[in-house]
């Protein structure tokens, strides 16, 4: 399968590209870096480079690349958890990646003629109620500490789940794990980053569209869902 990978050198990307490579898929990976592309190119991937707001270039490296699939994991965070005045800077430039950022990625998957669009989204993101949350409840876009976010990832669904294309929304709880901000669980829904990655391997195969939540079993979520349709096992971590 032809695969174009948005956020290659994310935290979930990173995981996820030797996932891909070992099914025996083709992957074209995005990146805004030099460096990185070269990283890319060693790893077994073809690296492009272009920006996600410049539309007609994103399109021009999306028609070259052919993809059968588009996969999103772009997200503009640092790095490393810093102050929280930094924090909460990132999170308006994170909110124009899941707005802005998709209107460009869906329309050149469009015009790349990709079957199928797989989207990183939030699990974090529910109404307040009575939990395990599953993915028909409503998300929280009145009021709160996040609804900058979930505002953002709510509108980011709405184009994916409206762009003719097959459909794959991966609500994600709150990464945790090599390359993310923590090496363990500290927040709840929590999930593994390298079983964010299966769970994104795993739609390429499936037949399956929607929404998912994808997090640990920990009570927050209901994961059944993913368990059931894709195949999701939140204990899955990449060999070492």
């Amino acid at each position: 399968m032809k695969i174009f990978l948005a956020g290659a050198s994310g935290a979930v990307g990173r995981r996820l590209m030797p996932l891909l490579l070992k099914a025996g898929h083709d992957v074209t990976g995005m990146t805004r870096s030099l460096e990185v592309a070269r990283e890319l190119e060693v790893a077994g991937i073809r690296p492009v480079i272009v920006d996600v707001y410049d539309a007609a270039a994103l399109e021009r490296a999306m028609v070259a690349a052919r993809p059968d699939i588009v996969m999103h994991q772009l997200t503009d965070l640092p790095r490393v958890l810093g102050n929280e005045a930094e924090l909460a800077a990132a999170y308006p430039r994170n909110a124009r990646i899941r707005t802005e950022g998709t209107h460009n990625l869906v329309a050149a998957a469009q015009a790349a003629a990709a079957r199928r669009f797989i989207v990183q989204s939030v699990a974090f993101a529910y109404t307040p109620g009575k939990q395990p949350y599953v993915e028909t409840d409503p998300l929280n876009i009145a009021d709160g500490p996040r609804v900058v976010t979930v505002r953002a990832a709510a509108n980011m669904e709405e184009q994916v789940l409206a762009s003719g294309m097959e459909p794959i929304v991966l609500r994600y709880g709150l990464l945790y794990g090599p390359g993310t901000w923590s090496e363990g669980p500290t927040r709840r829904p929590a999930l593994h980053v390298d079983a964010s990655a299966q769970a994104a391997l795993l739609t390429v195969a499936s037949r399956e569209t929607g929404i998912f939540n994808i997090a640990d079993d920990d009570g927050t979520v209901s994961i059944e869902k993913a368990r059931r349709e894709l195949g999701f096992d939140p204990g899955f971590r990449l060999a070492a």
